[in-house]
């Protein structure tokens, strides 16, 4: 069997939209924290389990006779590390084949301070001694358009980027790569770097945004402290923006051309402006 946690998350659910185009339905896991909220995945016959990674004793009756487990990373702002190993523990008492895990790119040498708790988990896998597979995501290009109704409001993206390009990839491409390694053959000790076919600037995006919309949209980049600001003014917790301002990018934290997205799902990584042309017009 296959699992998946967190599988009634955004990349979750459509990592089980793609297993589900070649395995049968009763032979994946959904390991979800509120099975409530996954009764449309058990009424196609997927199989649902409560799995809340602050509570072991669930982990280990979802992992029960899985034997591929993809451990999508949890969506604390900190903390993930004992969530993470918790359900590192519970695979390696349930002898599970391989683990795959959501990291983040470069994650090994990454000077961003969200790259901290990625590169502690593969640590912690490693130690484990599962045989293990790391997929290295790219930032999700979604994050970037969140920003969209604001820029289109007041015509500029602000960030602390400078001219750090992103090579920022669709859910949906990291959902399939993740969907192939699970059901593809040798795949453990094996690390992928996935990123978008090509990568953009915030400025750059903001270009694309102004020709599709009418619109004159700019790039307004901030010190560091002064976007961390920006973001806390709009609502988000003082940790959140901590992260979320942390400059890494203008330093090339985010950005691999090598190709491996492209390679795993069997075709181009979904453009830049594709995605900026559904959030615009749907």
């Amino acid at each position: 069997m296959y699992a998946v946690t967190g599988a009634t998350g955004q990349l979750g659910r459509l990592v089980i939209e793609a297993l589900l185009k070649t395995i049968p339905a009763d032979r994946i896991v959904a390991a979800v924290r509120n099975p409530a909220k996954a009764n449309d995945l058990a009424e196609r016959g997927v199989i649902v389990r409560e799995a809340d990674y602050s509570r072991p004793d669930t982990l280990r009756s979802a992992l029960a006779g899985v034997e591929k487990l993809l451990l999508i990373s949890s969506t604390e702002v900190s903390g993930r590390l004992p969530r993470h190993r918790a359900v590192i523990d519970a695979a390696r008492a349930a002898s599970v084949s391989l683990i795959a895990y959501t990291s983040m790119l470069h994650a090994d040498t990454s000077p961003a301070t969200l790259a901290i708790e990625h590169r502690q988990t593969e640590e912690a896998i490693a130690a484990s001694s599962l045989p293990a597979v790391i997929l290295r995501n790219g930032w999700y290009a979604e994050n970037h358009l969140m920003a969209l109704p604001a820029a289109l409001e007041h015509g500029a993206f602000v960030g602390a980027a400078k001219d750090g390009r992103f090579s920022s990839a669709a859910r949906q491409d990291y959902a399939e790569a993740a969907a192939t390694v699970l059901t593809a053959s040798d795949q453990a000790g094996k690390t992928y770097e996935l990123a978008a076919d090509h990568a953009f600037t915030f400025a750059e995006l903001a270009m694309e945004v102004s020709r599709q919309s009418g619109k004159t949209i700019i790039y307004n980049d901030l010190s560091e402290a002064d976007y961390r600001d920006v973001l806390t003014g709009a609502g988000l917790p003082a940790d959140l923006a901590a992260l979320l301002a942390d400059a890494a990018a203008s330093r090339g934290a985010l950005f691999d051309d090598g190709g491996a997205l492209r390679r795993l799902i069997g075709r181009p990584t979904t453009s830049m402006q594709s995605l900026v042309a559904t959030s615009l017009h749907g």
